[in-house]
């Protein structure tokens, strides 16, 4: 059962400038492991964690590392949560995650699907 969905574009150039005046914000903002990436990739995966956030319905307190995107094998980028943000998807019941990514022409996007264990009460119509 979905029990949230987020989405969020950034805009790269833009972006990237931030990071630039505020060397800081990589730390406040990125794992380690993603600190080594482009800055379209960068603006990709921030774009992510404000998805995460939307889809837990935005609540205070959640820390930026505390939500790392990585790949798998095959490239294929999931979500590894932690902290903060583990402890509000278990308290709303989020059991996985769904994660896309896009950059092109400038701009970065993601879309972060938080799904729940089925809901086995309700009937075949959803009621």
């Amino acid at each position: 059962m979905i029990l949230g969905v987020g989405i969020d574009v950034v805009d790269v150039a833009r972006f990237s400038a931030t990071l630039e005046r505020s060397p800081r914000l990589y730390e406040r903002l990125f794992t380690p492991g993603e600190r080594r990436l482009p800055p379209a990739s960068l603006a990709a995966r921030f774009a992510a964690k404000e998805a995460v956030a939307k889809a837990l319905g935005a609540p205070r307190g959640l820390r930026w590392v505390d939500a790392e995107v990585v790949r798998d094998e095959a490239g294929r980028p999931h979500l590894r949560v932690g902290g903060t943000v583990a402890a509000e998807a278990a308290r709303r019941g989020v059991i996985s995650w769904h994660v896309s990514l896009s950059h092109d022409a400038g701009i970065a996007s993601a879309v972060v699907i938080a799904e729940g264990a089925p809901d086995l009460g309700a009937g075949q119509d959803g009621t």
